[in-house]
């Protein structure tokens, strides 16, 4: 009978850190949720870390948690890192084979040296994903095993992250007793949760709404072709209820989960609800209407966001399975039916998948657990590949053939001011009551 694997994803997000701890059995192939833990986290902005020990109180919250579910006492974890900061380049690699037929050792050979590609010391690299393979000059190729060739190339997508913020990262964690073994880039873990091959196959765009950024992964072929950051997404929805209602950030957030819609045509019945006074006010009344006429335009302004990151792709055509949003924020009342009119294609929401519905599977099917689940999915994934001298990075020491690479940032710098004209209105509306 074989032992199980424990593997914990840990998503240490900008309104909450949320704890996944799955067991994987190697010899049936099964995986089982066997705990989850959240706390809330005040500790970053827009995915960056900006007080170490808040987040590190928040993740000691989220895995104690966890550990009284689970059972287990938890050491290592996969954590999952986003942020303006991230950005992507190509590079290309070069290998020549040991016989006339590639094998898996060159194929091999050829990924450890594209994962030896050069970054400044103030960028630390996540990913290096190979795009197609060439061979002999004929390129276009997914899949080079088996086929005949001298000389193997790849282009690949490299994506790096400031060092100083995934460093920051890595001692929140261990100062919460935590030992890290990787950190991965957060859309693509939610992908390994949400997507399934199908949908990469095809092409599809997965825009994954949390907290403090906006994620967003294009899969074609199979293949990841393109990721974006954007600091734009849920906090920002609860500050302009703040803005407008004049009320704290709790009450404000609890209101946008419990009456929010991120559309009107969502609204089934206009219902009125509670808006708790501050300092001494008496409570008062508002519309689910009204509440919406704050929400939907910085949604609309979020999905537009993303709109232009897929144009800029050069995938927007290249989309057959259209998009999969996920995330805290994709739970919004629709939220996807404003997505649909806003790409005018198929929008899906994203739920976690790949485990057993055995244990604990209910809790984290939601939208909100994409990440974490997605990271305890890469651990199960990656085991015996991560590198401690290269703190969680799969990399090796072979000698790199590079061509000269271009930097291309995806992360949008600042997000143009929302358009207040709206929001001034029902502002001056509800003070008017």
């Amino acid at each position: 009978m074989s032992t199980p694997e424990i593997h914990v994803g840990l998503d240490i997000g900008t309104t909450k850190v949320c704890v996944v701890v799955t067991a994987f059995d190697p010899a049936k192939k099964l995986i089982e949720v066997l705990g989850t833990g959240t706390a809330e986290c005040d500790g970053l902005k827009r995915g960056v870390v900006t007080n170490i020990n808040k987040t590190a109180d928040a993740i000691k919250s989220a895995i104690d948690k966890a550990e009284q579910q689970s059972g287990y006492k938890l050491a290592r974890v996969v954590i999952g890192v986003s942020g303006e900061h991230v950005s992507t380049f190509t590079t290309r690699g070069i290998v020549t084979t040991r016989t006339s037929e590639i094998a898996e050792d060159d194929v091999r050979r050829l990924h450890d040296e594209l994962s030896q590609v050069h970054v400044t010391t103030d960028r630390r690299i996540l990913h290096v994903i190979a795009q197609d393979y060439i061979i002999d000059g004929q390129d276009g190729i997914s899949d080079p095993l088996g086929m005949s060739g001298r000389r193997l190339e790849a282009n690949a997508l490299v994506i790096t992250a400031s060092a100083a913020a995934v460093e920051n990262v890595y001692k929140c964690a261990e100062r919460a007793g935590l030992h890290v073994d990787a950190v991965v880039l957060q859309s693509i873990a939610s992908s390994l949760a949400v997507l399934d091959d199908a949908e990469r196959e095809v092409g599809v765009a997965l825009v994954d709404i949390g907290g403090g950024t906006t994620d967003l992964a294009i899969y074609k072929e199979n293949v990841l072709r393109s990721v974006s950051v954007i600091g734009l997404a849920g906090q920002r929805v609860t500050d302009d209820i703040v803005t407008v209602l004049g009320i704290r950030n709790s009450d404000a957030e609890q209101i946008k989960v419990d009456h929010g819609h991120a559309i009107s045509d969502s609204i089934l019945r206009d219902e009125h609800f509670q808006v708790p006074g501050v300092g001494g006010r008496r409570p008062t009344e508002l519309s689910k209407t009204i509440l919406c006429q704050v929400i939907e335009p910085r949604m609309e302004e979020i999905f537009e966001f993303v709109l232009q990151r897929i144009h800029d792709s050069g995938l927007a055509h290249q989309l057959a399975a259209g998009i999969v949003i996920t995330g805290g924020c994709s739970d919004l009342r629709g939220a996807d039916m404003l997505a649909q009119r806003t790409f005018r294609l198929p929008v899906n929401k994203g739920l976690p998948r790949g485990f057993s519905h055995d244990g604990l599977a209910r809790e984290v099917t939601t939208p909100a657990h994409a990440t974490a689940v997605g990271l305890a999915l890469y651990s199960i994934e990656h085991e015996g590949e991560f590198d401690e001298e290269h703190r969680g990075a799969v990399v090796s020491s072979a000698p790199m053939v590079s061509r000269p690479v271009v930097s291309q940032p995806v992360a949008i710098a600042e997000p143009p001011p929302q358009k207040r004209g709206l929001l001034q209105n029902v502002k001056d509306w509800f003070e008017n009551l």
